[in-house]
C-alpha cells in the first residue's frame, strides 16, 4: 500500500502535469480513489480551459455635449452717404425756381459802395444800366450795374494798371481773379450773365492770362 500510495502520488503529479495520458495512468495503477481524484481535477481544468474568458468591458464615459457656436450676425449694410453739394454755386446757366427767386430778385441799392468817384462814374455810364446812381443787390452781393434787357450783372475795376510796377500788378491780379470768379458764379447761379469792365487793354490781357475762365468776360470801358 505504501508503494502503491507512492506510485499514486508520483503518478498523480505526472498526470496533473500531463493531462493527455490520464486514461492510461488510471488503468495501469488500478487505484480507483487516486484515479477519481485525478480525473476530477482534470475535468475542472478542462472546464476552465474551454470556458471563454470574459474580460471586463471598458468603462465608457458619456461624451459631453458641445454647445453650438453662435453665429455672428452679418453686419448690416451701411447706407451710402449721399453726395454733398458743392460749396460754390454751379458754373453755367441755371433755371431759377420759385424758392430761389427771393435771393435772385435784383434789389436796387441807392448808393455805390466804396465812395470812389471815378469808379461810380464808370459804373453809372455802362450802356443800358438799369439802376444808375447805385448798386444792385443779387444773391448776397452788391454788383456795380445791371443791364436788365440782357440780364447781365457788371463788376467795374478802375485800376491804373498800366502804371503799376510788376510786383504790384501781381498783387492786384492775385486779389482780383478769385473775387471775379466768385462773383461770376453768384450771377450764373441766378441765371444772370456776368461782365467785368476795366480801363486799359493791358489790364484786360493780364486778367485773361491769369485765369482762362475770364476770357470773353472782360471789356475795356471806352465810356470811362
Amino acid at each position: 500500500m505504501a508503494s502503491a500510495a507512492a506510485v499514486a502520488v508520483g503518478l498523480g503529479a505526472c498526470v496533473l502535469a500531463a493531462p493527455e495520458i490520464i486514461v492510461g495512468a488510471v488503468v495501469i495503477t488500478g487505484v480507483v480513489v487516486v484515479g477519481f481524484t485525478i480525473k476530477e481535477a482534470l475535468d475542472t481544468y478542462a472546464e476552465k480551459r474551454d470556458r471563454p474568458q470574459v474580460r471586463p468591458m471598458p468603462e465608457t464615459r458619456p461624451v459631453p455635449a458641445t454647445k453650438p457656436v453662435p453665429q455672428e450676425p452679418s453686419p448690416k449694410k451701411r447706407p451710402k452717404p449721399e453726395p454733398k453739394e458743392p460749396d460754390f454755386p454751379p458754373i453755367g446757366p441755371v433755371e431759377v425756381t420759385e424758392r430761389d427767386r427771393p435771393r435772385c430778385e435784383p434789389v436796387p441799392v441807392p448808393y455805390h459802395l466804396g465812395g470812389n468817384k471815378l469808379h461810380d462814374k464808370c459804373a453809372d455810364r455802362i450802356p443800358n444800366n438799369r439802376f444808375p446812381g447805385g448798386d444792385v443787390f443779387v444773391n448776397g452781393k452788391n454788383f456795380d450795374a445791371l443791364q436788365l434787357a440782357t440780364r447781365t450783372l457788371w463788376e467795374v475795376k478802375t485800376d491804373n494798371f498800366d502804371t503799376y510796377p510788376p510786383d504790384l500788378r501781381r498783387i492786384v491780379l492775385e486779389d482780383q481773379v478769385p473775387g471775379l470768379l466768385h462773383e461770376r458764379a453768384l450771377a450764373l447761379s441766378c441765371g444772370f450773365n456776368f461782365r467785368v469792365g476795366v480801363r486799359s487793354p493791358a489790364h484786360k490781357i493780364a486778367l485773361e492770362l491769369a485765369d482762362p475762365e475770364l476770357k470773353g468776360l472782360i471789356e475795356v470801358m471806352e465810356w470811362c
